[in-house]
This record gives structure tokens, C-alpha cells and sequence, in this order.
């Protein structure tokens, strides 16, 4: 692995400024380096982190790599992570036009990760540093504990996606709005001039300089301050209770609470532990923005590639080569799901919708379908629009906001179904739906969504550590809890309970049904759905023995 050569920085720097003009917003520095397929397979374990901490799991990865690269051989284009300066990785044997094409992808991609709401935690730390630092003191222990540090390694990275993602954004958010003396605690005066007249209303200079004459006018003539308020600004007492119920009380997750609480952790030849279960948990929540944005960030760059990259001369000579190479990363399937291809023609799609003005209530009340297609306000503003919602949006809003049937008429994209031709015997795939309702739900039903999982503090007495699973009607992978519950065990240093549903069916287990093809209805028929009933019931690990009952 090596940095790329001064010829080909200078084209990044010259990408940087394009971009640049066109409203793409990053930092100066970047690193871009050269790696070979060996370095490929080495770092995608790690996550693309050279300085990422060693672990078993990293090794098996690497060997099973690389057989799969000598039968299945493929080069990815590029590969950019979210660290300060921004490190991104390339092919040796890339030519210049493919490298400005990749490199205007890369821009898009950095963009996004230094502008979007969800990444906020991430902006103020420098992964790559914290990361030698965290795998230095790994070794240091491992040295001195051996394989206890492998254990605890593996217990805590089978609950690190049970981290509270939202809760720490919410909380840095929180954090920021109030002002420093105060955090922890609002004071009223304070959220009133500080939160709602600014941040909130965005009242005028000379506003917020009278509310201060008739605040100091107040306490003089001890009047109440906040009559006029009420008057003026009905909703001010709601939102002052929401944000005071907001920030009463930060709950911690699974593995802060383990830190905080394990009376096993507390122990002074077991505080060690801590500080490893500390590191898988920070570099758990540093990776949680990037797998809830797939689809928004493989898209704002491939929309971004593509429209910069046309609009270079150095594209001429080459428009066949380029459009054979995105058209490999951006094809729509009628089958399955290309995050790439999805963003990049949402992105479009809402630009060209904002640029007609069709986000508006005089589109929506049209009932003309002819006139709704010639709908055009000339706006023009749907530039602006894609970068608001490039910084404020994450997968699941981006696609439960903007998928609509304009958009799946206009790719003709419809839900597939697959079913099993019995005369034939064999399967085959039909077109289930064409309603943007049930395109929405398959294309939500893929994203990354981790199971929610509280610890009850109020149940957990006499050294029980009770986990309440929220029934979301997705049960638990049962061939996961017994292992997970034996490491939480372990971290805990007591018995554990896990409360969940799972699913029956007229008093068989509901799996039993969840066939394309029921061998037992007859040819010609289709056998009616099962109703299935959901019952909560408590998981109790003790010495490592696994039980289970009804509630």
C-alpha cells in the first residue's frame, strides 16, 4: 500500500475544485492511496481501518478472502472511509479517465459523510489515531491476560449492534442546544432565548434585543415574564416540557449499562474488561451511520460521478468506456435491489419533481393524470433541495418520504413474487405489485434495523440483569440467544432474563407455515394463511444453562 503518485493527486485536487463549484462541500485534506488485491482482502475485515485492533475473526476472514478472490476474482473500483483526513484506496492499473470518474464518486461520498445530521458523532474524531491507540492497549492487555482478552473481545462485539445509536445522536444534539452552564439541566429563561427565540423562530436582531430590555424591565418591576409569552406564542409551555422531558435523563444501552452497573466488572482484577467493551462500543456507534445511509450515500455519489463527470472534457474519447462502467454499477434491476442505482435515480427524481414545483398542494390536488405530467412551475430549485436532503435524511426517511408512483411508472419497477410451479416443478417469478405503497415496504424491509433491547432496571433485582426485547412483530433469531445471553452472562457476572415474543400458530410454531409450496393442498388449490399469534416469553441464562418459559 502506497500513496498515489503526484500525477494523479494533481487530478484529485483539480476533481476537488469541479466539485467544489458545483456545491459539493468537504475538507482540504484527503489521503488516496494504491493497494493491490492483497491489501484489499487484509483490510476488509478490518473495515478498511489499518490501525483496527487485531482479532481471530480478522484472520479467518483474510483466509476465506482469499479463496474466494481466486475463484470469484473481482476488483472494486474504489473504497473511501469516514476518518479525518478522509483515506480512500485504488487500483494500481487504473487509467486517468476511470480516476476522475472514481474520484468525483469519492468526493460525493466524503461530502456526505462531512455534511449529513447522522454522522455528527463522527465529525470530531480522528478514527484512524483513536483506532492505533485502541489496538495498542489491546495488545498491551493481551500480553498480559491472554486469551480473557479474546473473550471479552467476542461477548461484546455479539451485542455491539444492540448500541444506543439515536439516543447518543440525540444526546450530542441535546448537548449543543443548551447552553454549557446548564447542560443537564434546562432553565426556562435559558431555553427561551437561547432555543426557541434563535434556534426555533429565528427572530430578528432587534427582537431578541427588546425580549432582553423587557426580561431586565421584569425583574425590576417583579411582573411575570412569560404572560406576554403565552399570549404571543401559544405552543412555547409544550415545547418547553418536551425538551425538559427530552434531556431529564440520558438512558444507556446494553454495553453502558453492563459498564456502569456489572457488579462482575467491578471487581479490581476485572475493571480491565471495561475499557475493551468501551472500545467495541465506540467503534460500534462510529460505523452505525454508514450502514443506516447505504442507499443515500451510494446514490448522492453516483449522482454526483455521473453529473460531474459529463460535464469534463476529459470525458471526450471516452464516453463509450464510461458509460459501459456505470452502467455496471448503476443498472436498475427488475429483481433485487441496487442501493446504487436506487439512490442515484431517487436523487434525480426528486431534483427533477422539486424543479416542476411538484412538491406542492396544488400538484397533489390534480386529478388530471395528462396534466399532472406536463405540471411544470419552473422552480427550479431542485439542486437546493437534494443538498437539504442529503444533510437532514437517513435510509428509512429518504425512501418512506420519496418513493411514489410517479417515480415507479417512470422506471417501471414493480414487487416481485416468487412461487413454485408445481406441474412444472420449478419456480418462478411474477409480478406481485405495481403500487408504490408495496415497493416502499420491500425496499424498508431490507434496510439494516437491529433488534431494540432495553435493560429494565426496575426488574433487575437481586443480581438479575433483565433485558426487555420491544416487540417491533420481527421475533429474535433463536439460534442466536443462547451464545449472545452466555456472553452477556459472562460480562455480567449473574443470571440473565430476556423478555420477547415469538410467534404460534393455532399451537404449532409459526415456522411451519412460511412455505412457497405447501405440499399438502392439493394442485389447483391454495391453502389459507395461518392467523399467527404472538406470545411474550422469558429467556433465563444461568451457569450457562438456557431456559424458557410463557409469561
Amino acid at each position: 500500500m502506497e500513496l498515489v503518485s503526484q500525477h494523479v493527486k494533481g487530478i484529485m485536487e483539480e476533481c476537488k475544485v469541479r466539485a467544489r463549484d458545483a456545491g459539493l462541500s468537504f475538507d482540504d485534506e484527503s489521503l488516496e492511496y494504491i493497494v493491490t488485491n492483497r491489501d484489499l482482502i487484509e483490510l476488509s475485515p478490518k473495515i478498511m481501518i489499518p490501525t483496527l485492533y487485531d482479532y481471530w475473526v480478522h484472520d479467518v476472514k483474510v483466509l476465506s478472502g482469499k479463496g474466494m478472490y481466486e475463484a470469484y476474482p473481482s476488483n472494486p473500483y474504489e473504497t473511501v472511509i469516514n476518518t479525518r483526513p478522509a483515506i480512500s484506496y485504488y487500483n494500481d492499473n487504473n487509467p486517468d479517465w476511470l480516476n476522475v470518474m472514481i474520484f468525483y464518486h469519492v468526493l460525493g461520498h466524503i461530502d456526505f459523510f462531512q455534511n449529513n445530521l447522522f454522522y455528527k458523532n463522527t465529525w470530531e474524531v480522528d478514527l484512524t489515531g483513536q483506532a492505533l491507540a485502541d489496538k495498542r492497549l489491546i495488545a498491551k492487555l493481551r500480553s498480559e491476560k491472554g486469551r480473557l482478552v479474546d473473550y471479552v473481545i467476542e461477548f461484546s462485539r455479539g451485542i455491539d449492534n444492540l448500541v444506543g445509536y439515536y439516543r447518543e445522536i440525540n444526546h450530542i444534539i441535546s448537548k449543543e442546544n443548551l447552553s454549557k452552564k446548564n447542560q443537564g439541566k434546562i432553565n426556562k429563561i435559558d431555553y427561551y432565548f437561547d432555543i426557541f427565540l434563535q434556534q426555533l423562530k429565528g427572530v430578528s436582531h432587534n427582537t431578541y434585543l427588546k425580549e432582553i430590555t423587557r426580561y431586565n424591565n421584569s425583574q425590576k418591576t417583579k411582573s411575570n415574564f412569560f404572560d406576554p409569552i403565552t399570549d404571543k406564542y401559544p405552543e412555547f409551555e409544550e415545547l418547553y416540557k418536551k425538551a425538559k422531558r427530552s434531556n431529564k435523563h440520558y438512558e444507556p444501552d446494553i454495553m453502558e449499562y453492563i459498564i456502569q452497573h456489572s457488579p462482575f466488572l467491578k471487581l479490581d482484577e476485572n475493571k480491565w474488561m471495561k475499557t475493551i467493551i468501551q472500545i467495541i462500543r465506540n467503534t460500534s456507534l462510529y460505523f452505525q451511520p454508514q450502514i443506516r445511509t447505504k442507499i443515500m450515500n451510494e446514490g448522492w455519489a453516483s449522482f454526483w460521478h455521473e453529473y460531474l463527470f459529463m460535464r469534463d472534457d476529459r470525458i471526450c474519447g471516452h464516453e463509450s468506456d464510461f458509460a459501459k462502467v456505470n452502467a455496471g454499477v448503476t443498472a436498475m434491476p427488475k429483481v433485487g435491489l441496487n442501493p446504487y442505482a436506487l439512490g442515484m435515480r431517487l436523487f434525480q427524481h426528486i431534483e427533477d419533481m422539486e424543479d416542476k414545483g411538484c412538491y406542492s398542494f396544488d400538484y397533489y390536488c390534480q386529478k388530471d393524470e395528462i396534466k399532472k405530467q406536463k405540471y411544470n412551475t419552473l422552480k427550479k430549485s431542485g439542486t437546493q433541495y437534494i443538498f437539504k436532503i442529503r444533510a437532514n435524511m437517513n435510509d428509512f426517511t429518504f425512501i418512506n418520504r420519496y418513493i411514489d408512483q410517479e417515480f415507479l411508472t417512470k422506471h417501471k419497477l414493480f414487487v416481485s413474487g416468487k412461487r413454485f410451479n408445481q406441474p412444472r416443478m420449478s419456480w418462478e417469478y411474477y409480478i406481485k405489485s405495481k403500487k408504490a405503497e408495496d415497493y416502499k415496504k420491500m425496499v424498508i424491509d431490507t434496510l439494516y434495523h437491529p433488534p431494540e433491547i432495553q435493560v429494565d432496571a426496575e426488574k433487575s433485582v437481586k443480581g438479575v440483569l433483565y433485558l426487555n426485547h420491544t416487540f417491533e412483530e420481527k421475533p429474535l433469531k433463536r439460534d442466536f440467544i443462547e451464545n449472545t445471553m452466555i456472553g452477556i452472562e459472562y460480562l455480567w457476572g449473574g443470571p440473565i432474563h430476556l423478555e420477547t415474543s415469538e410467534p404460534t400458530a393455532e399451537g404449532k410454531p409459526a415456522a411451519s407455515y412460511a412455505n412457497f409450496w405447501d405440499p399438502a393442498t392439493p394442485v389447483g388449490k391454495t391453502s389459507e394463511p395461518k392467523k399467527i399469534q404472538w406470545k411474550r416469553m422469558r429467556y433465563m441464562m444461568e451457569n450457562r444453562k438456557l431456559h424458557k418459559r410463557e409469561l
